[in-house]
């Protein structure tokens, strides 16, 4: 098996109103970390990309294939002509991304007594979904 070598990238999950951003590396032993995550309204996108282009730069950006992923990428695009952008498959993203919501904000109170996967969390987490399209990416 061959050792991945270190990358940065920011990942996107496109939706209609707002998206989900997270910039994720791995390291040259392979080890994976979120460096910033958010989630901002569609129109704050690129200049978002651009802010945190300079605060973590990145090789790359993924975009997941959901909701609105060609108009997004099509504003991505237009922002920084020369990024590479990669469209993902996000199948199953939302319920992993509910679970890392929940492994990042530990359930108090009442939430402890019933399992994870019969609570919706109290935020979006469209930032966790772009956490883990980065993460499927990074990991191949």
């Amino acid at each position: 098996m061959s050792q991945l070598g270190p990358r940065t990238v920011l990942a996107v999950d496109p939706g209609s109103s707002k998206c989900g951003l997270a910039v994720v590396s791995r390291s040259a032993g392979g080890r994976i970390d979120l460096l910033w995550r958010c989630i901002v309204p569609v129109e704050a996108l690129v200049d978002e990309i651009n802010a945190v282009a300079h605060a973590h730069p990145f090789s790359m950006v993924i975009v997941g294939n959901g909701t609105r992923s060609k108009d997004i990428a099509g504003l991505i695009r237009d922002g920084s002509p020369s990024m590479g952008i990669l469209v993902v498959d996000e199948r199953d993203t939302t319920m992993q991304a509910r679970e890392r919501y929940w492994e990042h904000n530990p359930r108090r109170g009442w939430r402890r007594l019933l399992p994870a996967t019969l609570q919706t969390p109290p935020e979006p987490v469209d930032d966790f979904v772009a956490l883990i399209l980065a993460e499927r990416v990074l990991k191949e």
